[in-house]
């Protein structure tokens, strides 16, 4: 473990978190029958000490070693625990703040807590208490919910209207994916079902946004003749994702760090899939013509590598009437595209998974990944110019999925 005092400072926030919390559950369970009592306090404890216990013990051990689903399910659930007992103890500071001005006022003002009309209530609040409980705990069982939904494939069709298409190209029919992460994958007859959806679809071009894997080739070993049944007539086409790499892998040498990039891109050959590196092609249909390009990844937030290369994906399209952009990262829009691409009609990209986690219903949509990100799921527009963002076919560090469910988008292009 590369920085020993912040991980303690990590355990001992995690200690006092737990200590904290106790007093509200050992307030709330005071009226309950001693037996009641002792169930609510052995699960508590029970859970807090295993969780302190895994922070402390997990820098002896290579977890790297472990089994991948178990040790993704073991992360977030801990993960999820901690997030519901900070969500819980936001209440509980609430009404420890009221209660600490209350007992303030009481000492300005003593004679008013001697008057039984207008005593001073410095009891905890068994209303903010319950609430933090319900929160935290609503939080818990969702996001143990979620592990039940990374599968749960969900088909997005979405109609784009341009002036500017080719008639030829009027009702051309994009299958848009992105974020396999096949580092993640654990079930593979639902991998498999993803797959038969979009085969379903006969759709006559095939795009992929990056992040296949989500740090080493290797990864894709078990999946590659399932994703090379994705066929199309125009093609399959794909791009490379931060993700791809290996950036976030220490690697025995630079020249295996290259190897495994270099593996990667035979991965996409094995797949039957081009892929665009700083570069376009060009589609023909009834003697008129569309471009599509592919850049590397160009992140504008963060610390997510600036590879990719517009001007090299641009030169030579400038003659086509209609331009498609594949690029990772949902922030090269603003941040370079649009200022100076207007021309450039659709951009696809994904990246952001939407967090995995948020809600998406007809009057309300959101994410925590939105303080990041300003596109960060579905369709945005500026102009003449569109960008599609896609919510991520895989997954990546929590096993589930809340709200943002996996996606594959069907986009078809109208004039």
């Amino acid at each position: 473990m590369r920085n020993r005092s912040g991980w303690w400072i990590i355990i001992v926030i995690m200690i006092l978190l737990d200590l904290y919390v106790f007093q509200v559950v050992k307030a709330l369970a005071s009226g309950a029958s001693e037996k009641t009592r002792l169930v609510v306090y052995s699960v508590y404890w029970t859970l807090s000490i295993a969780g302190v216990a895994f922070l402390l013990f997990l820098p002896y051990f290579n977890s790297e070693s472990w089994p991948k689903t178990m040790r993704n399910y073991l992360f977030a659930t801990f993960a999820g625990l901690f997030i519901a007992k900070l969500l819980a103890a936001t209440f509980f500071m609430i009404d420890d703040a009221r209660r600490g001005i209350t007992w303030v006022l009481s000492k300005m003002f003593p004679e008013n807590a001697s008057d039984k009309n207008n005593s001073w209530n410095l009891s905890r609040s068994a209303f903010l208490s319950w609430l933090g409980v319900g929160i935290g705990g609503g939080f818990l069982g969702t996001f143990i919910y979620g592990f039940t939904n990374k599968y749960n494939y969900q088909v997005k069709r979405i109609k784009l209207s341009y002036k500017n298409l080719p008639p030829a190209f009027k009702g051309l029919k994009i299958i848009h994916i992105s974020d396999i992460h096949s580092g993640s994958f654990g079930d593979r007859n639902a991998v498999e079902r993803g797959v038969k959806l979009m085969l379903e679809e006969n759709a006559d071009l095939i795009l992929f946004t990056g992040d296949l894997v989500n740090d080493e080739a290797g990864e894709m070993k078990n999946y590659v003749d399932l994703f090379n049944r994705l066929k199309a007539p125009l093609g399959v086409f794909s791009i490379l994702g931060n993700h791809d790499y290996g950036d976030y892998v220490r690697w025995e040498s630079p020249l295996a760090k290259k190897q495994n990039l270099e593996n990667l891109k035979q991965i996409h050959s094995k797949l039957g899939w081009r892929l665009l590196m700083n570069e376009h092609v060009v589609f023909e249909r009834n003697g008129e013509s569309i471009a599509l390009l592919g850049i590397e990844n160009w992140g504008a937030k963060g610390n997510f590598p600036k590879y990719g290369k517009m001007t090299e994906a641009y030169q030579g399209t400038e003659k086509y009437p209609f331009k498609i952009l594949m690029s990772h990262d949902p922030s090269h829009w603003d941040a370079e595209v649009r200022p100076k691409y207007g021309d450039i009609d659709l951009m696809l990209s994904g990246h952001t998974h939407g967090m995995q986690f948020g809600l998406e219903t007809p009057f309300l949509k959101w994410s925590p990944v939105q303080w990041m990100y300003r596109q960060w799921a579905g369709l945005y527009e500026e102009g003449n110019q569109k960008l599609y963002v896609n919510r991520g076919f895989g997954f990546i560090g929590y096993p589930g999925r809340v709200g943002i469910l996996p996606e594959i988008s069907v986009i078809e292009l109208d004039t």
